[in-house]
């Protein structure tokens, strides 16, 4: 979460994981194979986590001639790509959900799979609640779409910006922890570099909650050389990286939604390979055996040639290998924790902000929700206003009852929209801290000292183990394109070995 070069406002990213039953996923669950179905296989290559990383690699092996199992802990699939169903009947997104320019693979898959696109309500001014006042703000003038904060800020938001660009256009996307100033950026949060260079408080706060947007996670919990490795990655071969493109609606990455929802796609394409997925089977250990590996899960036993890995690395983690894992590989997963997230959805009779001349976007300094986006569906026969919940803001919220956690929104929401958000037909929340396949979200994120000392396991083999998912991308790394990137990535990689 610049326009030339000023800093936009929050935005949100693709990506997050879930639980829960979305609309759509009752049916994939009647085509796949559960616990009593699925036994004992026999495959040629066993993959753990059926999220968009693990289903794209699923479909590119049996697509070379290979035969696969998809082993997946939840009931659904998607991972952090989640549908929740509205009382109304409607559909909403309780995890990644938006793409944009350069996320080239996921609107492939997507096309692939008759799953459409529409346009993010972005229409009307942008509102700015800072210092307990509320100003409406033009997203197409001169400045875009940046907040309207004081001179002085804008400029030094302008040349803190044109520095991290160009300190990521140095970044090797492959290995990032080899760049010619790797060890200095590694030595430093990015909290620690913000207040040498952001040196106005007004900037600073855009960079802060840029930051808190696009990893839900503060700035004292990310290392300079990993916040730089993520913005070189906000493109494709063809296009750097900018900051710009990871926080911008228009011509950025919350450019576009789903239609139907985001989980739409994996739940499409984990329909085109039937019961080779299996549900509710979550993996408990990865034991190699002669020259193969037996996959053990609840309910299920594979034995496969080659075994994908393609959840977050918290969570492979917590999967028992024999033998041990390289002590680099297990270094690294202990310092890849989860960010901190939850998204609040209150719908509405109507987008009723819409008529005030606003698009629902919102950037503020203060309350539970300090980003937001109007998530109604493209007729407009409903209101949805979605808030992100995150960083320090979702960990003080993770022991709340739902009700707490309403109330609080609520309030933002009628600071921010007046009296009409009060009451909403209906709300949902999803915590993706609280869930136990998940643990946060959207990303893994690395603290100093994590990608010069441990970077290089991230996506070597462990003999015939290979690692997949949205954290091993080089491009859109974090989003639901860098999650299909990563499977069309080992795909490639173990087929070339069998």
């Amino acid at each position: 979460m610049a326009r030339e070069r000023h800093l936009p406002p929050l935005s949100r990213r693709s990506l997050l994981g879930g639980a829960a039953a979305a609309a759509g996923a009752v049916t994939l669950t009647g085509t796949a194979a559960g616990p009593a179905s699925a036994a004992t296989r026999d495959v040629d290559v066993a993959i753990v986590g059926a999220g968009l990383a693990g289903l794209t690699a699923a479909r590119d092996l049996v697509a070379g001639g290979r035969t696969v199992a998809v082993l997946e802990a939840r009931g659904r699939v998607g991972g952090r790509v989640l549908n929740l169903s509205l009382a109304n009947g409607g559909v909403t997104e309780g995890g990644g959900e938006f793409i944009g320019p350069t996320q080239d693979r996921i609107k492939a898959l997507a096309d692939s799979l008759g799953v459409g696109t529409f346009a993010t309500y972005n229409t009307g001014n942008n509102l700015l609640y800072k210092d307990g006042k509320k100003t409406a703000y033009a997203t197409d003038g001169i400045l875009g779409s940046v907040p309207p904060i004081d001179a002085a800020g804008l400029a030094n938001a302008a040349i803190v910006q044109a520095s991290l660009d160009d300190m990521a256009k140095t970044i090797p996307l492959d290995a990032p922890w080899t760049a010619a100033k790797a060890e200095e950026w590694d030595r430093q949060t990015f909290e620690t570099w913000l207040r040498a260079n952001a040196v106005i408080p007004s900037a600073k706060f855009l960079l802060d909650v840029a930051c808190t947007s696009i990893f839900s996670a503060e700035p004292r919990e990310l290392s300079l050389l990993f916040v730089l490795f993520y913005i070189a990655a906000a493109g494709n071969e063809s296009n750097v990286g900018t900051l710009e493109r990871l926080t911008e609606t228009a011509n950025g990455a919350q450019e576009l939604r789903f239609v139907g929802g985001s989980q739409l796609v994996p739940i499409k394409l984990a329909a085109t390979l039937g019961d080779k997925v299996i549900l509710n089977a979550p993996v408990r250990s990865i034991t190699q055996s002669g020259s193969k590996y037996v996959v053990t899960a609840d309910g299920s036993t594979i034995t496969a040639k080659k075994v994908v890995v393609a959840v977050p690395p918290p969570l492979a983690a917590r999967i028992t290998y024999d033998p041990l894992l390289p002590a680099a590989r297990d270094q690294l997963t202990q310092r890849l924790p989860m960010a901190s997230v939850g998204k609040a959805i209150a719908i509405y009779d109507t987008p009723f902000w819409r008529a005030d001349g606003l698009n629902g976007q919102v950037v503020s300094d203060t309350g539970v929700v300090s980003s937001t986006f109007d998530n109604s569906p493209p007729d407009a026969s409903y209101g949805a206003l979605m808030g992100f919940i995150e960083a320090d803001e979702a960990r003080k919220y993770d022991g709340a009852s739902e009700a707490e956690v309403k109330a609080a929104v609520l309030k933002d929401y009628v600071t921010y929209f007046g009296s009409k958000a009060a009451s909403p037909t209906s709300f949902v929340l999803q915590r993706w801290n609280n869930e136990a396949y998940t643990r946060g979200g959207p990303v893994s994120i690395a603290a100093p000292g994590v990608l010069t000392q441990y970077g290089a396991a991230l996506r070597t083999p462990v003999g015939g183990i290979h690692w997949a998912g949205t954290e091993t991308s080089l491009h859109w790394n974090g989003f639901m394109d860098g999650a299909v990137r990563s499977g069309e990535r080992v795909a490639k990689e173990v087929l070339a070995l069998l």
